[in-house]
């Protein structure tokens, strides 16, 4: 009975997140942001014939959970897009004196091209920065999700017991709840590297008032750390994220926006395990939550407003006089 009790809660709670009420955030991009707690990620069942189905029994268990929401695989998409086009438009200009450079270049249509397309893609990816920066405030301050996505010292342990496991140390690899410490890390990393390559960017972007600040050195310290920063992103994106979402086991949430039982077990035991015990956070209440949101909506596009406009300062500022390529 207590499975069947857990499973009529968990698709109320389905049915709930269908019809809008989803309090999930993401990260992945990744993967992956601070993001939903246990009670968010909700089962489902499978759909195509009865066999797949699982039997209507005291022991059936959802086959499928729910992960990311089609906002959060949206964003991800966004991500992915800005910084593909980034990385397809800076290398060649990060190494423009090599032969290689120059053909990718040349390929692209010429230098000023390439940089309008990489000037764009940044836009893109400061847009969508802001965007997830004002759903996550949402989530904290309105439906006071939890901070699944902050690490903790837990995952400093799950860190060394992971390592141990791998090199035959440790018995078991660690038990993780929704967010393990490498996708923690992962996020927090995309931070990180957006806030270098924003203030970096800036200061390429408009290097003429860059320096009524700051005194030369800072232009090629800024290209130096600009292009450096660029590079670890690339290198982790294709050594960490690539081997552990495509390679290692290749992960369709992000793309079905579910989960499986098998993954849930693998990867995510004591979600599971918290999903299993019926462990849900408590509704809002629809007053305090309407109260919140008359507070949060007004001061939020005040924000947004501000933020747009920094961003289209921060784009017409200056015409930028650094030439990448000799013309």
């Amino acid at each position: 009975m207590s499975n069947e009790t857990n499973m009529s809660k968990n698709v109320m709670t389905h049915n709930a997140a269908t019809a809008g009420n989803d309090a999930s955030v993401t990260e992945e991009t990744a993967g992956r942001d601070i993001a939903p707690g246990p009670a968010e990620v909700v089962p489902v069942t499978a759909q195509a014939t009865d066999r797949e189905r699982p039997a209507q029994t005291g022991d059936a268990q959802p086959t499928h959970y729910k992960r990311f929401t089609r906002a959060q695989r949206i964003e991800h998409a966004l991500l992915f897009i800005s910084f593909t086009t980034l990385v397809i438009t800076g290398l060649p200009q990060l190494y423009s004196q090599t032969w290689v450079g120059s053909i990718a270049i040349f390929s692209m249509g010429g230098i000023e091209l390439v940089r309008i397309l990489h000037r764009a893609a940044a836009v893109l990816l400061m847009l969508e920065t802001i965007f997830h920066g004002g759903v996550v405030t949402y989530k904290v301050l309105v439906k006071r999700v939890r901070l699944t996505m902050m690490p903790g010292w837990q995952d400093i342990k799950d860190g060394f017991q992971a390592l141990g496991y791998n090199f035959g140390i440790a018995k078991t690899p660690p038990r993780m709840g929704r967010y393990t410490f490498g996708e923690k890390v992962e996020y927090w990393a995309v931070i990180w590297g957006t806030v270098i390559m924003v203030l970096t960017g800036f200061m390429l972007w408009n290097p003429i008032a860059t320096t009524r600040f700051l005194p030369g050195q800072a232009i090629p310290a800024a290209k130096a750390a600009h292009g450096g920063e660029a590079l670890l992103a690339i290198l982790s994106i294709i050594t960490w994220h690539v081997y552990h979402v495509h390679i290692k086991h290749f992960n369709r949430s992000i793309f079905t926006g579910h989960i499986s039982r098998h993954e849930m077990e693998e990867e995510h035991p004591l979600e599971l395990a918290a999903i299993e015990r019926g462990e849900e956070d408590a509704p809002v209440d629809p007053v305090r939550l309407r109260r919140r949101q008359q507070i949060f909506y007004p001061v939020a596009t005040v924000i947004s407003l501000l933020l747009l406009l920094g961003l289209y300062w921060f784009v017409t500022f200056e015409q930028t006089a650094i030439v990448t390529l000799p013309r």
